[in-house]
């Protein structure tokens, strides 16, 4: 069984500051919500941020903080000391209806957005009930509750919180969306689960995964971790209309455009659903969320779209091979899965994706996977409390994992090659950046590794700028954001430039590698029928708005 956490649930405060209209946002919340939720209601910024202070000293939780207009010097004061001490809790300023268009207004919420003090504004309700209003709070408790890890824990995982393979079994489930209690394997709550695995008290073990269903797992593969998610690793028996390769933006978008019109569709999926956006924290610039959308919840909104329209999903099977067999006419494209089984299809979409490039620095090696991760990896960003973080790279993927580093690490330094930011990175996120304290080291790269002084992690990192002078630099946890390897070493004859990017469209023409007839379309790569969209493409844009304009765009051409 899994061991139920023994603490009170959490007491959610929604603190209205100053004036009828904070009073009023109260009223109704606590009409709503009073039953699952404590309501505060606080006169001023000081009393407010006095509460605030007790309520963490307490270990009690603050789901959402509403501050009122009357008092927006002060209320700023209050929403930066809790975006300090509260990480995890909403921020929001309360305006009346129609003050979006009150320049004034304008101004003073996005001087508070562009200093991250605040996560966006409610509206104040204008009626009984107000369902604009509510639907509002649902989704800001909705992002509380799992930016918190205060959701009911699905599955149960037992592991050194350190662990290289315990980062990977934890990924793999929170991408899953899966709510995840983790225990350490020295936890006496977790010796239960440990004698149910069948291994002795004190001896050391891989990450064991109880399920929600009472199942006890000792390191399970992937496919395994997805089979008791509740996705299928099937492959079908006949030929598809389309199988795409991937599931990130990409292919996902694909899914949903191919599976809508009413082709078989197919898709095949190695790891994490969401691909390199998965493991963002927040993509504020994706267009219909304002307040921004987390790359594992965009992926869990895409999948589920896709497999409404019917998309068949095969989780954990990789891609070995690509054939074409000519005799074959219509059915002629020919994938290899993991090396042994096989499907065959009218056309295939590529939306592999990319890797982070590698730091060619071999003291980093021993801490992969425990204090060293290549990508925004959010599922670790907790684990940073109260350590110093570094961050390498200058793209919007590595300022994103900075900001929301920023939000649990002691400190949080930005590391780039170049002179700045301003070439590579969103303007929004280096406002952000600079607001929320993060460090910027420019001119520099890491060459070298220092261990901590005890429990195997890694300590700091050596530093070298372009006159090849070297200094240390702390550094707890290091997380790799640069470059990109195409996954595309499995594709056989398509062709590719000598960084393994796929070429398409007139690209296959101007290297003459083009097999078919006529002329390509614009995705199609040189093998005709089979088609690359989203990063994976020479040429594509590398944000995640343009894969899936490529991926929904292509299954005309997949027609």
């Amino acid at each position: 069984m899994i061991p139920e956490p023994d603490s009170p649930p959490p007491t959610a405060a929604v603190i209205a500051v100053v004036g009828s209209v904070a009073s009023g946002v109260a009223d109704e919340l606590e009409r709503r919500y009073g039953d699952d939720y404590r309501i505060l209601r606080l006169p001023d910024a000081a009393t407010a941020r006095s509460e605030v202070d007790a309520l963490v000293a307490d270990a009690r939780r603050i789901a959402i903080l509403a501050a009122g207009r009357d008092a927006a010097s002060e209320a700023g004061d209050l929403l930066a000391h809790v975006a300090q001490v509260s990480p995890d809790t909403r921020r929001t300023l309360v305006i009346e209806w129609g003050e979006w268009g009150d320049e004034r207004v304008v101004s003073e919420l996005l001087g508070h957005m562009s200093r991250g003090a605040i996560e966006g504004y409610l509206v104040a309700p204008r009626q009984r009930p107000d369902e604009s209003f509510h639907r509002a709070v649902t989704e800001l408790l909705r992002e509380w509750s799992r930016a918190a890890g205060v959701d009911h824990p699905e599955f149960t995982l037992v592991a050194d919180p350190t662990g290289a393979r315990s980062h990977v079994v934890r990924a793999r489930l929170q991408r899953a969306g899966i709510a995840v209690r983790e225990l350490s394997s020295d936890d006496p709550e977790a010796a239960e689960l440990v004698g149910a695995a069948g291994i002795g008290p004190g001896t050391p073990h891989a990450p064991i995964v109880a399920t929600a269903d009472g199942r006890v797992l000792v390191d399970p593969g992937d496919a395994e971790l997805a089979r008791v998610g509740g996705y299928t690793t099937a492959l079908p028996d006949r030929v598809v209309d389309v199988a795409i390769v991937g599931a990130g933006p990409a292919g996902l978008a694909s899914a949903v455009y191919a599976a809508s019109e009413g082709l078989d569709t197919l898709v095949l999926e190695a790891a994490s659903m969401g691909g390199q956006a998965g493991s963002s924290s927040l993509i504020r610039n994706y267009l219909g969320f304002p307040r921004g959308v987390s790359g594992a919840e965009l992926a869990q909104r895409a999948y589920r779209q896709a497999w409404l329209f019917g998309a068949h999903f095969a989780h954990a099977r990789r891609c070995t091979g690509l054939e074409v067999d000519a005799a074959d006419g219509p059915t002629r494209l020919r994938l290899q899965i993991d090396g042994a089984e096989a499907v065959r299809a009218r056309a295939v979409v590529i939306a592999t994706g990319v890797d982070y490039r590698r730091l060619a620095v071999p003291a980093l090696a021993p801490y992969i996977g425990s204090s060293v991760f290549y990508g925004a990896s959010s599922v670790e960003a907790r684990a940073q409390a109260g350590r110093a973080a570094v961050v390498v790279g200058g793209g919007n993927s590595a300022g994103q994992a900075a900001l929301h580093l920023a939000r649990f690490a002691r400190t949080v330094t930005l590391v780039v090659r170049g002179e700045g930011l301003a070439e590579s990175m969103s303007q929004y996120l280096i406002h952000a950046l600079s607001a929320a304290g993060v460090r910027l080291i420019t001119r520099s790269r890491v060459v070298d590794a220092l261990p901590a002084a005890e429990g195997g992690r890694l300590g700091g990192i050596v530093l070298e700028d372009a006159e090849g002078v070297r200094r240390e630099e702390p550094a707890d946890a290091l997380f790799v954001t640069i470059g990109a390897r195409p996954r595309t070493d499995w594709a056989g004859p398509v062709a590719r430039d000598r960084w393994g990017s796929i070429l398409t469209g007139r690209e296959v023409l101007e290297a003459g590698a083009w097999m078919g007839d006529g002329d390509p379309d614009a995705l199609e790569t040189s093998v005709s029928g089979c088609f690359a969209v989203g990063d994976v493409r020479r040429s594509s844009l590398k944000r995640v708005a343009a894969a899936v304009g490529e991926g929904s765009a292509v299954i005309s051409a997949v027609h």
